[in-house]
């Protein structure tokens, strides 16, 4: 792998090149096609590849919560995150593994899925749900996951991300699916964006990689990793000259 922005390095050091800002950070990671398209086959692992799977998995290494939406946790197949030998020194002084948080607004879940019963009681799954949610769903889910209700109808993601914060998960790491993706942009929480572009057009009806609500999130791009016709980039969220000022 060799970095190509903001300057040229081979083979860069990944876990200092994603290193993230202490605190509250939400990042959403994702992979496209050339042509924007989210999915190939309906599964992103059709874009993906090795360097693509080994930023993933130091993002994932990196976060205090990995998040998701229902249908992505669905799609994917979905478990919990397992402890790696390499997140030791990246998890000091926190739990082997995150967990994973997933936001469903009827928990149309298979809770008698691997990723609510067999978590480690340290990563155990997080469900964001809605008042709305069937009480019965929500009493099957509490027996294996912490139910977080944020919202009446819909989640309201900016009272989740709170939530999450509150339980100690400052460094949030969002793994899709696109309509979260949307949602998070349109509420004003995407602080990064690392997106793998996989050197493939497939047309059809994929989704991009944000796809509902109309936002704009100005980003700086950060850096750029480049293997095997992949570019791997980090754009960060450029603070306005209001905030800032």
């Amino acid at each position: 792998m060799r970095r190509i922005h903001p300057d040229i390095e081979d083979d860069p050091d990944l876990v200092a090149a994603y290193a993230q800002p202490p605190g509250e950070w939400l990042r959403i990671n994702m992979v496209s096609s050339a042509d924007g398209g989210a999915w190939l086959k309906g599964l992103s692992g059709g874009l993906s590849s090795e360097g693509d799977r080994r930023i993933f998995g130091i993002l994932r290494g990196l976060s205090d919560v990995i998040l998701a939406g229902a249908a992505t946790v669905r799609t994917e197949g979905y478990g919990p995150a397992r402890p790696r030998e390499s997140w030791r020194a990246l998890r000091a002084g926190r739990p082997p593994a995150p967990p994973v948080a997933v936001v469903t607004r009827r928990l149309d879940l298979d809770l008698g899925s691997p990723l609510f019963t067999e978590t480690e009681p340290y990563a155990r799954t997080i469900v964001i749900t809605t008042e709305s949610a069937p009480a019965d769903r929500r009493a099957e889910a509490a027996k294996n996951a912490d139910v977080i209700v944020a919202g009446e109808y819909r989640v309201d993601l900016t009272l989740a991300a709170r939530e999450l914060r509150d339980r100690g998960l400052a460094a949030i790491l969002c793994e899709g699916g696109p309509r979260l993706n949307a949602q998070l942009a349109a509420a004003g929480l995407v602080d990064e964006l690392c997106l793998t572009l996989s050197p493939l057009l497939i047309g059809g009806d994929a989704a991009r990689i944000l796809n509902g609500t109309a936002s704009q999130t100005r980003l700086g791009l950060a850096q750029v990793l480049q293997e095997e016709g992949f570019l791997f980039c980090r754009y960060v969220r450029e603070v306005s000259d209001e905030l800032a000022g």
